[in-house]
């Protein structure tokens, strides 16, 4: 079984570009999206074989997820059950018969408005931080959870290029990194690191300033993340580089 994660940064741009042909050629049972940035009835995307489950922002154009599927869900869920953090149309959680798939666009804490401050939605993402935690822990009781999708943090400094010049930067703040590593320690495991601890220059997105995706000035945000005692069920955790069509690419486990 292989699932894929997509940030596509704007669904139908990418549309637009390759997304058909990559969707075809990765062949997933489970394909999840974030960064839709539409709303519903903007688009009419559909494949043989699959459905699929959206979630829009409140917010025209902006962020979104939405997952397909070939195995039909015992139960599908939009947003955590906090209107706070259910406006933005960040979390689709899938139900199947022996885990729950969660797909997630985390908020960026965004750069900080003056240099040497904080990033400034960072206390906002902070809460963010502790609501999912608690909802991932909780379904985690239940059944085992895949949850997967760009969470905009490079956990360690072997998870972007220039950890120095970033530090405190948003997506590498020491307060997001420790929520990662707080994530990890209640019982879930980073696949791609689990898989490949010491793998450098392996990156999920670029920024599109400066050339930085052909020179691999990049970041690793994209995730999957699984329950610990679903790792011995997954097989390979990978990264497809060679995927364009956004700023970022997609990431990918095989169960």
């Amino acid at each position: 079984m292989k699932l894929i994660s997509w940030n596509v940064n704007g669904l139908r741009a990418v549309v637009s570009k390759n997304f058909t042909e990559t969707f075809n050629l990765l062949d997933a049972d489970f394909f999840c999206i974030q960064e839709t940035k539409l709303q519903e009835g903007q688009i009419n995307l559909e494949f043989p074989g699959y459905q699929s489950y959206w979630n829009y922002a409140d917010k025209k154009g902006y962020s979104g997820t939405a997952v397909f599927t070939r195995h039909t869900p015992l139960c599908v869920t939009c947003g955590i059950g906090i209107e706070e953090h259910d406006k933005e149309g960040r979390i689709v959680t899938l139900e199947m018969e022996d885990f729950y798939l969660v797909c997630c666009y985390t908020p960026n804490s965004q750069s900080a408005e003056e240099k040497g401050l904080l990033p400034k939605r960072l206390p906002y993402r902070m809460q963010w931080e502790d609501a999912i935690r608690e909802y991932l822990t909780c379904l985690d009781k239940k059944k085992p959870v895949i949850y997967c999708g760009d969470l905009n943090v490079a956990h360690e400094e072997i998870d972007l290029k220039n950890p120095k010049t970033n530090h405190m930067n948003a997506g590498f703040t020491d307060a997001e990194r420790n929520k990662m590593t707080l994530l990890l320690e209640n019982g879930f495991t980073d696949t791609f690191r689990h898989f490949h601890p010491d793998a450098k220059d392996q990156y999920s997105w670029w920024s599109y300033r400066m050339n930085a995706r052909s020179k691999n000035i990049g970041w690793r945000i994209d995730y999957f993340i699984v329950s610990n005692r679903l790792v011995p069920r997954i097989k390979s955790a990978s990264i497809h580089q060679e995927i364009t069509g956004s700023d970022h690419c997609p990431v990918e486990i095989v169960l």
